[in-house]
């Protein structure tokens, strides 16, 4: 019966990621079968804290944050948990040997966002990079399969995925994260007098991510290509969607990429990987 709670627990993880991700999960339903459920344990295990720091505002954050740390420890450690999705998220952990201090990063980024409203720049570089670009290291040791010596060479494109696809959500999100929980996550910036050189600037830091990413992407394993390929162009056209609206308007407006688009977006990638032209 060992293998219905693990099934039951893996299944928790996976509705959680279609739940509150639709263009996340479906681009993971692209990744070989091997290695989809490994992606959505990660997945559950980040949306879970996160949805601690940005919804939980009738409770006490601090505790639950520090409790589902500790439980988070705890279920590595003893390869069980009676929480599904820290139970599914453990044994991904166990499964692929993912380094702790991954773990541990994504944390202190979480424990940011209880605290800190602005960042200065290194500030700034630091939530990126536990927030972030640790998931896509996360996720990359799923994709390398034990293959050290790959993930060692793809580590810096990862990191450079994880980060672009974070900035994207920043500006998406500007309208929630600025006027409703107060943060300021783009350091220098008076969002008040959010001028079209901020917003350029930006940009062209974004740019240089996803160019990083591609070269990255083009490496990848078989297995791992074709989803995580499909998940960058769906971030890319949301990028260049924002790029050609109005700084005020990304201040009200949160701006999403319709549903036909994203399936334009998924032909087009599945033509070009028939062709073999990634």
């Amino acid at each position: 019966m060992i293998q219905l709670f693990h099934t039951v627990c893996e299944y928790c993880s996976k509705i959680t990621t279609e739940r509150y991700s639709t263009s996340f999960s479906s681009a993971i339903k692209l990744l070989h079968n091997d290695l989809r459920q490994p992606i959505f344990n990660i997945y559950g295990l980040v949306r879970f804290a996160d949805e601690i720091v940005d919804s939980f505002h009738e409770h006490d954050k601090h505790v639950l944050l520090a409790e589902f740390k500790v439980q988070t420890y705890e279920a590595i450690d003893r390869k069980i948990s009676l929480n599904p999705i820290l139970h599914s998220f453990q044994q991904t952990v166990n499964a692929y040997n993912i380094d702790h201090e991954l773990i541990e990063a994504f944390f202190r980024s979480m424990e940011m966002d209880l605290e800190k409203k602005a960042y200065d720049h290194q500030g700034y570089m630091d939530y990126i990079y536990g927030s972030a670009e640790v998931v896509g290291l996360m996720c990359l040791y799923v994709f390398c399969e034990g293959d050290r010596s790959l993930y060692q060479r793809l580590k810096d494109p990862a990191r450079s995925l994880g980060a672009a696809f974070q900035k994207v959500n920043f500006l998406r999100d500007l309208k929630a994260d600025y006027s409703h929980l107060d943060r300021v996550y783009f350091p220098g910036c008076d969002f008040s007098n959010f001028t079209a050189c901020d917003k350029s600037k930006i940009e062209s830091d974004i740019q240089r991510d996803f160019d990083d990413a591609y070269r990255g992407i083009m490496q990848l394993p078989v297995k791992a290509r074709f989803g995580v390929y499909v998940a960058y162009k769906y971030y890319l056209s949301l990028f260049k969607r924002i790029k050609r609206v109005q700084p005020q308007r990304i201040l009200v407006e949160r701006i999403r990429i319709p549903n036909y688009r994203k399936a334009a977006i998924l032909v087009r990638a599945g033509v070009r990987n028939q062709l073999g032209m990634m």
